[in-house]
């Protein structure tokens, strides 16, 4: 592990997967040992696991328990009997490309196995999980590199770090190689309503790996970019659609606006996995909806008047010509457009 990276969400010991539960954070350190692809699909739902790269090492694991179930009930049938288990986990979060990604090469691995497959699919599940790793890796040098103003701050939205991804993070491993290199002093989060995964996770994270970070109320940010002293809004994506626009956390296309306007740069950070070619625009990327008790409740308690509904979109869509720059493992594509996006993801890694 490198500096300032000290936490793995995702973990394969034995014959089952273990999550740490993200929706007991910070309160409580909690590990899930999950046995069948059901509970998978539902630990994806329900944000056990949440983050779209996390999501795909996740679901990864998920095929290799369900296809270790299925060949011990019927050797002979198997690869068959498992379609409908893929398509368990394909329905657990509909955004995050990374989900359906994961899913056919792991069913694309599964058409060549003739023999028993737990293994060879535990092999390729690994593999993507420490693909991830490395990316992340290279990502956090890649955006670092582009934070050129030292003793500046940052602000992040949602959570983008260990707890996202298989390690280190997309663009908290860019704050935490940028943290690393002495080009920032600090970051702010957005709290990130209503699952607060700034102030449960983020926070957490930069605290565990003791990084200065203040949290934000969503609607404080304006006011903080006009005060000065931020250098760039830094956050993740759950879907790149080909044209450069991007699908993340709701409440990202405000903090874009914002960040315009106030002359803030706007950088997001996501493996090519995240990366849709077959998506246009994000006009065609499919927007979750949750439940209206998200917003209307906090903590498992109701905070609205009663008879209110609410509108509980998990994503929205921030149109590329307010991207500064998107990192890749792959490269970075600066002002992205889809010509742009077509070279970064036709170049050598």
């Amino acid at each position: 592990m490198k500096q300032h990276d000290t936490i793995r969400a995702i973990t394969w010991r034995g014959d089952s997967l273990f999550l740490l539960d993200q929706r007991r954070l910070p309160q409580q350190v909690t590990e899930l040992e999950l046995h069948t692809v059901t509970e998978v699909a539902q630990a994806i739902t329900d944000m056990v696991v949440r983050g779209a790269p996390a999501i795909g090492i996740t679901a990864a694991y998920g095929v290799v328990l369900a296809a270790s179930q299925r060949y011990r009930e019927n050797p002979a049938e198997w690869q068959s009997l498992i379609q409908s288990d893929l398509d368990i986990l394909a329905a657990s979060r509909p955004t995050a490309v990374n989900l359906f990604w994961a899913i056919e090469k792991m069913r694309a691995l599964m058409d060549t196995i003739e023999t028993d497959p737990r293994e060879p699919l535990l092999t390729a599940a690994r593999e993507i999980h420490e693909q991830d790793i490395a990316a992340n890796y290279r990502m956090g040098r890649l955006g670092a590199d582009l934070i050129e103003t030292s003793e500046l701050a940052v602000l992040t939205h949602c959570n983008t770090g260990s707890l996202a991804t298989g390690g280190f993070g997309t663009a908290l491993g860019v704050i935490r190689e940028a943290y690393e290199d002495g080009r920032m002093r600090s970051v702010y989060a957005d709290e990130t309503r209503p699952w607060l995964q700034g102030a449960r996770l983020t926070a957490w994270e930069l605290v565990q790996d003791n990084i200065p970070v203040s949290l934000l109320v969503e609607g404080a940010a304006a006011s903080l970019m006009r005060q000065g002293g931020i250098s760039w809004v830094i956050v993740g994506s759950d879907r790149i659609a080909a044209n450069g626009d991007v699908a993340n956390k709701i409440g990202t296309y405000s903090l874009a606006v914002n960040a315009r306007y106030h002359g803030v740069k706007f950088m997001v950070v996501a493996p090519t996995t995240t990366v849709d070619m077959d998506c246009p625009s994000g006009q065609q990327i499919p927007i979750e909806q949750r439940d209206s008790g998200e917003v209307l409740g906090c903590g498992g308690q109701v905070i609205a008047a009663s008879g209110a509904s609410a509108w509980n979109p998990a994503f929205d869509v921030t149109p590329a010509e307010l991207v500064d720059a998107i990192v890749t493992e792959k490269g970075v594509v600066l002002n992205p457009d889809e010509a742009g996006m077509r070279r970064m993801m036709a170049s050598e890694d």
